[in-house]
């Protein structure tokens, strides 16, 4: 009709703006420097305790994630997908899928020389990825704001520079190492507290108060 306007339609209307992530570094994040003592660019990371699922080499059914630093404040690592890392018939199972990012964010600690748990973790999964095929993950801090260390990380199939089919973005918090010994179970806390060797490799990450 001449004159007026046609009425608007629910597509029509632009969508509402959506809060930020809690993954999302805020305007006053700080990139840092890698921290003097980190260990050097190639180095393989290790595992932080044997018997982690993600990265422990004694851990019969873990993942064995097995990160190298990069040349900034990045680690880069790879995952083989087994028969027993099956959700679908020959697919991977997105929960693995999902802590093998975990584990590849937080050898970035690593680089900062601070002890740090998953706050939160937001994963997206591009592609299917099938048994038999290798992830190449890649991971690297987005910002720092207090005790929040704030991070990004991908998956590629076949390659570095291949598909990528696992995005994830993380929140991690700096922590003592009394949060460990306060709330893990106290045999395995023991065990820890007797090894000299570990004690001295978790006592180099100390947060200052």
């Amino acid at each position: 009709m001449t004159g007026t306007t046609a009425p608007t339609t629910p597509t029509d209307r632009p969508a509402p703006a959506l809060p930020p992530s809690p993954t999302t570094p805020p305007p006053d994040a700080v990139l840092p420097e890698r921290h003097p003592q980190a260990p050097a660019p190639g180095t393989r990371l290790g595992s932080h305790y044997e018997h982690c699922f993600g990265c422990g080499p004694q851990h019969p059914g873990g993942l064995r994630i097995d990160a190298v630093a990069g040349e900034g404040l990045d680690v880069t690592a790879e995952f083989a997908i087994r028969d027993a890392h099956q959700g679908g018939p020959g697919l991977a199972h997105g929960g693995l899928l999902t802590t093998a990012m975990d584990e590849t964010l937080g050898t970035l600690n690593w680089l900062l020389h601070a002890p740090a748990v998953t706050g939160r973790l937001e994963t997206d999964f591009l592609s299917p990825v099938p048994v038999d095929s290798v992830l190449h993950l890649r991971a690297w801090v987005t910002g720092v704001h207090g005790r929040k260390i704030y991070s990004a990380a991908e998956a590629r199939i076949g390659g570095p520079e291949g598909p990528v089919a696992v995005r994830a973005q993380a929140l991690f918090v700096q922590v003592k190492l009394e949060h460990f010994t306060t709330h893990g179970r106290a045999e395995d806390i023991e065990k820890v507290l007797d090894d000299p060797d570990l004690m001295k490799r978790a006592r180099a990450f100390e947060v200052n108060p």
